[in-house]
């Protein structure tokens, strides 16, 4: 039997975190190891319990989601961080994805389906709740919407590696890396795979091999 996906919960309401509970109690492959009440505590319990993904309340009192994931990501950069919010505005999205969180979902999102998001954001995927735009790059700085895993696989594109070889080096499915690869060159605005790799190189988003 495969390893349960264990989860750590954090948010500032006792009943909103029963309800996340309860919900990933129904997921067979998913765990909860542990809940957190402020980013304080998050950090605390991520260091101490290492779960592979941690749900963060973004609006917490005292060390809101977003310090707590800094701060969780310096101490171990494998943590998965997905950010939970009642607020879809784009500065928010950016700052949590600025931050290192590789999902923004809305709390009241009236179809949340947290386990999904969870096993998404596990896969390697950067997970953005369907009512969210994807934020736009800062002009001038267009790099700026790609996510760390996604400066990863260019990287390796531009090595010259397949989607296949690029699967099998993260172990994760080539139709991940091709869902990568489309998300990349939608953010860039650039319509050829060559074209992305120029421009990778161009504006030294990449080393070179």
């Amino acid at each position: 039997m495969a390893e349960k996906i264990s989860v750590l919960l954090v948010d500032d309401h006792s009943l909103v975190r029963r309800g996340f509970r309860r919900i990933l109690e129904d997921e067979a492959d998913i765990e909860v190891v542990g809940e957190g009440s402020d980013g304080a505590e998050a950090v605390k319990l991520a260091e101490r319990l290492q779960p592979k993904v941690i749900v963060m309340d973004c609006a917490m009192p005292g060390m809101n989601g977003l310090d707590a994931t800094r701060k969780i990501l310096a101490a171990n950069e494998n943590a998965l961080v997905l950010m939970l919010s009642m607020h879809p505005e784009e500065t928010l999205v950016r700052q949590a994805l600025d931050a290192g969180a590789r999902g923004y979902v809305l709390k009241s999102a009236v179809d949340l389906e947290l386990g999904s998001a969870i096993r998404r954001v596990v896969n390697g995927e950067t997970v953005l709740d369907s009512q969210l735009k994807r934020p736009a790059p800062l002009k001038g700085k267009r790099h700026a919407a790609l996510t760390p895993r996604e400066l990863e696989v260019l990287q390796m594109i531009v090595n010259g590696k397949s989607n296949k070889e690029i699967a099998t080096l993260l172990d994760l499915s080539a139709n991940t890396i091709a869902v990568h690869r489309a998300n990349m060159m939608d953010a860039l605005g650039i319509h050829k795979a060559a074209e992305l790799v120029v421009y990778a190189i161009r504006n030294g988003l990449v080393d070179l091999p």
